[in-house]
């Protein structure tokens, strides 16, 4: 994996060790099973580390985390909740993400789904799982990302301070034993798909909480606007 897929320096100075690892050289073996199977993956293998390659392990502000890449074709690029910015209409998780930050911040980004920006500002949009299969959600679920993801985590909560983990949903929430909240701070809420956003996702405010921690601490603050 590690031979055709680039991680950003900063990163692979923190992880590079776990490429060596018996759960990654499975996790390798399984994608190329899978691709020799005739099964599309997604996103492109150029994409899988987005997340990370989208800024470097110092202007890192922010987690959001994510559950595994959508399964249509064209839409995942390694960002969680984002999507290319040709895809409409929006996943609808998306849509409400958009709504809620027009009532936290009078921000409208209802015209796109593409959370790049966000990225390139310092927010680790991080899926527990980096692959899927097309058409098919969940599909890569337990077969080694998550142990690396956490590494993710781990590392962010052990090497960083006054970091915002946005954890929404169960599958997030799951992740709160590993952040310290003595120098971190995590924002927490139901997901923000249709089934769940009505029972505490709306007016959360978790944008402007966000800024708010970041500006206390020193640092800038996210420009949502995309």
């Amino acid at each position: 994996m590690n031979n055709t897929v680039k991680l950003e320096s900063s990163w692979l100075a923190q992880l590079g060790d776990e490429f060596a690892e018996p759960y990654m050289q499975s996790l390798k073996q399984f994608l190329s099973d899978e691709h020799s199977q005739g099964k599309i993956i997604l996103p492109p293998a150029s994409l899988w580390f987005n997340a990370l390659n989208s800024m470097s392990f110092e202007t890192l502000k922010v987690v959001i985390l994510g559950q595994d890449p959508y399964p249509t074709a064209g839409h995942a690029h390694g960002l969680c909740f984002s999507v290319l910015p040709e895809v409409k209409p929006l996943p609808k998780s998306l849509l409400n993400i958009n709504k809620e930050l027009l009532s936290d911040l009078g921000i409208d980004n209802s015209h796109t789904g593409y959370l790049q920006p966000w990225a390139e500002q310092g927010v680790l949009l991080l899926n527990t799982a980096l692959t899927v299969e097309q058409g098919n959600a969940n599909s890569h679920k337990n077969k080694g990302w998550e142990r690396f993801t956490d590494m993710v985590i781990q590392t962010i909560n052990d090497k960083k301070e006054h970091i915002v983990f946005i954890l929404w949903g169960a599958n997030a929430h799951k992740k709160t034993p590993m952040i310290n909240t003595s120098k971190h701070l995590i924002i927490k809420s139901v997901h923000p798909s249709p089934l769940s956003a009505y029972r505490g996702f709306f007016d959360s405010k978790p944008f402007s909480q966000t800024n708010s921690y970041l500006s206390k601490n020193g640092k800038s603050e996210i420009n949502w606007q995309l």
